[in-house]
């Protein structure tokens, strides 16, 4: 299970006084107990680990671009090191043109789908690649597709 490795690394990373990836996996054991709360539930799912691990790697994502614009490169380095401690917990992503090849297979099922189809296609999408694609990305090849 996702989340006793989580567990296991972050005692792993305590005895091997690397401070920063024990913070940053502190900060995840955190979010996954806010998503248990928040769930009333005493153990999350493998996808409930990846839904929480996801919304953190987009948040620091987000935060790099805010860095960036106002040239805080040193904050920058420290969150790309975070998403990188993080992303060692998703599953393997598709490349990028395995992702293309996946999106244009589904669309193939919407032949005269337009834009305002976009809903029932990202459902579709995110029921069938959720876990192993970027969404925003998806969103991108979708609309792209559309127009």
């Amino acid at each position: 299970m996702l989340e006793k490795q989580i567990a296991s690394d972050t005692l792993t990373a305590m005895k091997n006084s690397d401070k920063f990836k024990v913070s940053v996996l502190r900060m995840l054991k955190s979010a996954l107990q806010s998503e248990k709360i928040n769930n009333k539930s005493t153990e999350l799912t493998d996808e409930q680990v990846i839904t929480v691990l996801k919304r953190q790697i987009k948040e620091r994502r987000a935060s790099i671009l805010e860095y960036t614009k106002y040239n805080r490169n040193d904050l920058v380095s420290d969150l790309e090191s975070e998403i990188a401690i993080l992303e060692v917990y998703l599953p393997k992503q598709l490349s990028q043109e395995e992702l293309e090849a996946k999106v244009q297979e589904i669309l193939k099922n919407y032949p005269d789908a337009t834009i305002k189809d976009m809903g029932k296609i990202m459902k579709e999408v995110s029921s069938t690649l959720g876990s192993v694609a970027d969404m925003s990305e998806v969103s991108k090849l979708i609309k792209a597709s559309l127009n």
